[in-house]
């Protein structure tokens, strides 16, 4: 067994099984907390709820309660291996809401494989959470699920997959675009790979001002096109091309590359084909669609980002849900929707063109500053805490869908804090 293999089993197995356990948050080390926290003194607490369920939300956790969901169908890069064998996954997602954002996370693995059932078992879930976050459910299903599940429940539903993904490759894009001289109304984007993240991706791209005719996008068949309208689910349909054209054609003077399929699809020379000073996010893990070097040797003054921390620009998920959710549960938010997603964007782009605190620098032995090798802030940048929540709450208010109201100015202090 290699080393690495042995630290990674070693680390989820010792001292004891797993990466997360419950902690009780109340003194509970006599017999008078026993009576407070359960028969009698539970009670009266219950009672409260009943006459007011949003009672619910002062005497339980359900505030500060997150469910992963999955069932195991599309797992990080190792396919459908099932509930059981992705649990390890969906623990390590707790681990990220609990140390970035304090928010407490049930992983729930689901053998159900039928969208309709998934659907259903998941709606039931919601007196238990304030939140849910869908994770590892294969396309065209997961989007199904996500969007049955937000028309039949009042709490945030969002598929990490699609729109933590998204977020962050946006983020990284406009300030591309920005270091490039680019408008978002003017750039051609061509998308390897056609499945959640790629759609959610596009999708908020056109939100932010990208224009649907000029995104082209492949699956495992070639460029989304007209004449393959039959055979397409509607989720691709919406992006379909006119004419036919390989990957290598539509590449040449193309501003923007996305690659969230498969390793070594693109050359240097289809690097090289691009328009001056290229943008290439090449995000499949862990080998990307063209080795950094390769791509930095083709076109130097190129601008990537991957899927790795061994390079720069990380695309990193954990840059967003944590964030997202805090803010969203904070106002008690019904839903987690487009204004929100793009204000999470925008307090991303935003924070990486500030000056980095030494402290964080420490922890990556570097020194950053806003550029080609430096488009997204790093995964422990503590200020995102502050930004993308207060920057989500806010929306949710001006969107309609908070459903208390918070005083921004004291909740950005306490979460800069």
């Amino acid at each position: 067994m290699d080393d690495k293999k042995e630290q990674a089993l070693r680390y989820h197995s010792d001292p004891q099984p797993g990466k997360i356990s419950v902690v009780a948050t109340k003194s509970f080390s006599s017999k008078e907390d026993l009576a407070l926290a359960y028969t009698p003194g539970v009670a009266e607490p219950c009672l409260e709820i009943a006459k007011s369920p949003d009672n619910v939300y002062k005497y339980t956790a359900k505030g500060n309660l997150v469910a992963v969901i999955s069932n195991g169908t599309a797992v990080l890069g190792l396919g459908n291996i099932g509930p059981l064998a992705g649990k390890p996954v969906m623990e390590g997602k707790a681990v990220l809401f609990k140390k970035f954002a304090g928010i407490d996370v049930f992983d729930i693995e689901i053998a159900e494989n039928d969208p309709e059932k998934l659907v259903e078992t998941i709606a039931r879930l919601e007196p238990t959470f304030g939140g849910i976050n869908l994770e590892d459910i294969k396309a065209p299903e997961c989007f199904y699920v996500e969007e049955e599940l937000k028309k039949r429940m009042k709490i945030p539903v969002f598929h990490d997959d699609q729109h933590g993904t998204a977020i962050i490759i946006a983020a990284g894009l406009l300030n591309a675009l920005e270091l490039s001289g680019r408008k978002t109304a003017d750039v051609r984007v061509v998308f390897s790979g056609a499945g959640s993240a790629a759609i959610a991706s596009a999708n908020l791209l056109i939100s932010l001002g990208i224009k649907r005719e000029n995104i082209y996008m492949f699956d495992s068949e070639g460029l989304i096109t007209e004449e393959r309208l039959s055979k397409l689910n509607k989720y691709k349909v919406s992006f379909a091309q006119k004419q036919n054209q390989t990957l290598a054609e539509c590449l040449i003077g193309a501003d923007v590359f996305i690659g969230v399929s498969v390793a070594n699809i693109l050359s240097a020379e289809m690097v090289q084909s691009m328009a001056k000073q290229p943008i290439v996010f090449a995000l499949a893990n862990p080998n990307p669609e063209i080795k950094y070097e390769d791509a930095i040797k083709a076109v130097p003054d190129i601008i990537m980002a991957s899927g790795r921390s061994d390079y720069p620009n990380q695309i990193n998920n954990v840059l967003a849900f944590p964030y997202i959710f805090r803010g969203a549960l904070d106002v008690r938010a019904s839903e987690i929707n487009e204004a929100m997603k793009v204000a999470a964007v925008k307090a991303i782009a935003e924070l990486a063109k500030e000056e980095v605190p030494p402290e964080i620098e420490q922890i990556y032995g570097e020194k950053f500053s806003f550029g080609a090798r430096y488009i997204i802030p790093k995964p422990f940048d503590t200020r995102l805490l502050p930004r993308v929540a207060s920057a989500v709450a806010l929306v949710a208010e001006t969107s309609g869908v908070a459903r208390i109201k918070i005083d921004l100015k004291e909740y950005f202090k306490k979460l800069n804090s």
